[in-house]
């Protein structure tokens, strides 16, 4: 039974392939000029693309300049300046430590600060409010 089943699958398949066969060539003939026009077509827009993103100048993005006046405004310190920077680069209160060489404890004291100045209560709404006033890039 299996047998005779495999059988008229591969007689069906065979029959549909031979089908798709004909089918291509009666298109490829009744609409060859189409073809080629379409893929001409599609070939000249992916080289215009190509040759648009090679060839136009890409402008380099302006260098970050720290807003001064909300600096002054806020009475942030150079150092909880240089916290909040690296707040956001997502480092723990340990790594900030050893990386400044203070204690954590310290760390804690400037990033609380930093929170208080800031009116926030936590460090990824101190890394908004810093990027939206332009504190940090």
């Amino acid at each position: 039974m299996a047998k005779t089943v495999l059988l008229y699958a591969l007689a069906l398949a065979i029959s549909v392939a031979a089908l798709e066969w004909l089918e291509y060539r009666y298109v490829t003939r009744a609409f060859s000029t189409e073809i080629y026009i379409v893929l001409l077509a599609v070939g000249f827009a992916g080289l215009g693309l190509w040759a648009g993103q090679r060839l136009t100048p890409r402008s380099a993005p302006p260098a970050f300049v720290r807003n001064q006046a909300a600096i002054r405004s806020l009475g942030l310190t150079e150092r909880e300046c240089e916290i909040l920077e690296l707040l956001a680069s997502g480092q723990s209160t340990k790594e900030l430590a050893k990386q400044l060489g203070i204690s954590p404890n310290t760390v804690k004291t400037h990033v609380a600060r930093v929170y208080e100045k800031l009116q926030v209560q936590r460090r990824i709404h101190a890394i908004d409010k810093a990027r939206q006033l332009g504190l940090i890039p």
